[in-house]
């Protein structure tokens, strides 16, 4: 999954309003922001076979420390803790911890059974890459959803609140585009060092949040009301 992930980090901020969409970002995609680093350090290892399933040519058969379940329950433990210690805000360090943990569970839903629960355990996946109607459709919805939950929850303080936005949106969607129906990656050191561009997406997606204002909420208006 690509930009279903993106969709659930967007609807967050509706939950977490006091944090970054930047951040709910990192918490999002926070395994696959990892996968590429631990390819090109060789911690883990992927290969590219045209037909593995329908919609994805890549073969995941080694990636326990970014994707197995138990290690996605400890980064989610730990990526919570650290921005609890940082920001000092209990609510968007429970909603990010949660991000990092529905990765997996998103993954799992589209995956062919390849995640494995430990390094070294049983792997699952219910494989709906193996249906392009499937894949697609849970990829939109998830997006479409998100979408529509951040816009609802902000409303944009000056045009680059609004440019910034969506411009992001497009550029999930086109890189979406791009990795569903384009060409396999030559081979995996390309594929990881294009996987690593998805970090360009962490500053754009502060910018663009910056700029935004929350919509006045059910949290802002009792913090509110306890300070009068």
């Amino acid at each position: 999954m690509f930009i279903g992930h993106f969709g659930v980090a967007l609807a967050a901020k509706r939950i977490a309003p006091r944090t970054s969409l930047a951040t709910l970002i990192v918490g999002a995609q926070f395994l696959d922001l990892l996968w590429p680093v631990f390819l090109l350090l060789g911690l883990e290892h992927v290969r590219v076979v045209p037909g593995i399933t329908k919609v994805q040519a890549l073969d995941f058969y080694d990636y326990p420390l970014s994707h197995s379940l138990t290690m996605a329950v400890r980064w989610s433990l730990a990526v919570g803790l650290v921005y609890y210690l940082i920001r000092r805000y209990r609510r968007g360090a429970w909603v990010v911890g949660c991000l990092v943990l529905s990765h997996w569970v998103l993954d799992f839903l589209v995956h062919r059974p390849d995640l494995p629960l430990w390094p070294g355990g049983p792997k699952y996946g219910l494989g709906l890459w193996n249906s392009w109607p499937a894949s697609i459709s849970l990829e939109v919805l998830f997006f479409a959803a998100g979408i529509w939950i951040y816009i609802s929850a902000t409303r944009a303080r000056d045009r680059i609140g609004n440019y910034g936005l969506w411009s992001l949106i497009a550029l999930l969607f086109l890189g979406w585009l791009a990795a569903t129906f384009g060409p396999p990656p030559p081979d995996t050191h390309q594929l990881a060092l294009g996987a690593m561009a998805m970090w360009l997406v962490v500053p754009w997606a502060w910018w663009a949040d910056a700029h935004r204002d929350v919509v006045r909420s059910a949290e802002t208006q009792l913090a509110a009301s306890q300070a009068e």
